[in-house]
């Protein structure tokens, strides 16, 4: 082999691994997240295998994070138990996992109101918006659950469609 050819060869692998290091998208090769239990009061979520922690995050919520989301822009994160059932690799908040918000009896309660109920709540990322949000408050989503995006990419590897999520006050 030529010299070029050696270090043209060398300069695609090490390309490779370098974008390899850049990516968002992380692998997970530990135990199994059977559940996810988030205290909105105490702002810790944690990841569960079976009864053993594997990890506890901290967290920013919606802009008015006391109390049970009723409807569509009051700023409260929903509680109650949910799913996993979606993910956003391209979210505005670096990455974004769903949360089967709203249920049937989320949509009935707000029907009864007269209310929409909303939907779209994610854990996810901060992205650029997030952060400069952050630096000001710690609660600043309009109901999702907010961690860093080196901790959103731990969390989108780890947690598989499916997953339970509790959500308690």
């Amino acid at each position: 082999m030529t010299f070029k050819r050696r270090h043209f060869l060398a300069g695609i692998l090490l390309s490779g691994l370098v974008a390899c290091g850049d990516s968002k998208f992380k692998s997970y090769s530990g135990p199994r997240v059977t559940r996810i239990d988030v205290y909105k009061s105490s702002r810790q979520m944690y990841l569960f295998s079976g009864n053993k922690v594997l990890k506890v995050y901290p967290f920013g919520l919606g802009f008015a994070p006391v109390g049970d989301k009723e409807f569509e822009g009051d700023g409260k994160t929903p509680e109650g138990l949910y799913y996993i059932n979606r993910r956003n690799p391209d979210s505005r908040y670096h990455l974004s996992i769903g949360i089967s918000y709203p249920d049937i009896q989320d949509v009935a309660e707000a029907q009864a109101k007269g209310l929409q109920v909303g939907s779209d709540i994610f854990i996810h990322g901060q992205g650029p918006e997030g952060r400069v949000l952050s630096q000001r408050k710690r609660d600043w989503t309009v109901g999702c659950i907010a961690v860093t995006d080196e901790q959103a990419e731990e969390i989108y590897a780890m947690v598989e469609d499916g997953t339970p999520i509790r959500i308690l006050p």
